[in-house]
């Protein structure tokens, strides 16, 4: 009887304290590995310049285009032996699309700073954060639409201001995606603390797009707040 309490949860999941643990430590392990796909992208990208001449219109569509075709396709794979090879071919083409804006701002003197500095920044947004969902006992599965709702304003947002091209509104399209996906990282990590994401290829793409969208975030703002030209 008090195993099957146990199970249960905080969030009415029938899933064990254990199965929860080893969803977590798999995810850990594969978000740890996705970001090496993502460097060799970026590298790439950069060393190329091979996305130089996606703006405007033209690098929305191949990016919204490429990454919703491989998020259906590891939707669809997730629970076969491919699912992880998607996720990291995934994360492969997400590096590639970031290696413009690292391009641009590698050509501040203070570039390579301002890289550190974002990368210092998400680790501990994802620290505070994983450490808020171990100790928050609320099931926060209400969150969910709420999110959902911010970020696809922030999404629309972001699409006018590309067309616009706003210093000001690129500030506060950063600064507002930093509080969201901050917020999504400690609503999808306490998804699978709670047993309600139980399939880590799932789960890593949610934390990686967190991860992803902080970063992104956070380099665009050192950007502009704190590029030095030479």
């Amino acid at each position: 009887m008090n195993t099957e309490v146990t199970s249960l949860g905080t969030a009415g999941y029938g899933i064990s304290q254990e199965q929860r643990h080893k969803v977590l430590r798999n995810t850990y392990w594969l978000l740890a590995l996705s970001m090496l796909p993502t460097v060799l992208g970026a590298w790439v990208g950069v060393a190329t310049g091979i996305t130089q001449s996606l703006r405007g219109g033209v690098g929305l569509i191949v990016f919204l285009g490429g990454a919703f075709a491989f998020m259906y396709a590891i939707e669809k794979t997730k629970r076969s032996a491919a699912g992880v090879p998607v996720l990291l071919a995934f994360t492969f083409f997400m590096g590639l699309m970031l290696s413009r804006l690292i391009g641009m701002v590698l050509g501040f003197s203070n570039g390579a700073e301002l890289i550190m500095t974002a990368f210092a920044g998400t680790a501990g947004v994802f620290f505070v954060m994983a450490s808020l969902a171990s100790v928050i006992k609320r099931d926060l599965s209400g969150m969910g639409k709420w999110l959902f709702v911010g970020a696809m304003v922030l999404m629309v947002g972001a699409v006018i201001n590309m067309f616009v091209g706003s210093s000001a509104g690129m500030m506060a399209i950063s600064v507002a995606a930093i509080g969201i996906f901050s917020a999504y990282m400690l609503y999808d990590l306490k998804q699978i603390l709670d047993g309600g994401e139980t399939n880590y290829i799932s789960a890593t793409l949610a934390l990686y797009l967190d991860v992803f969208n902080v970063f992104q975030s956070l380099l665009a703002l050192l950007g502009i707040m704190g590029g030095e030209r030479e």
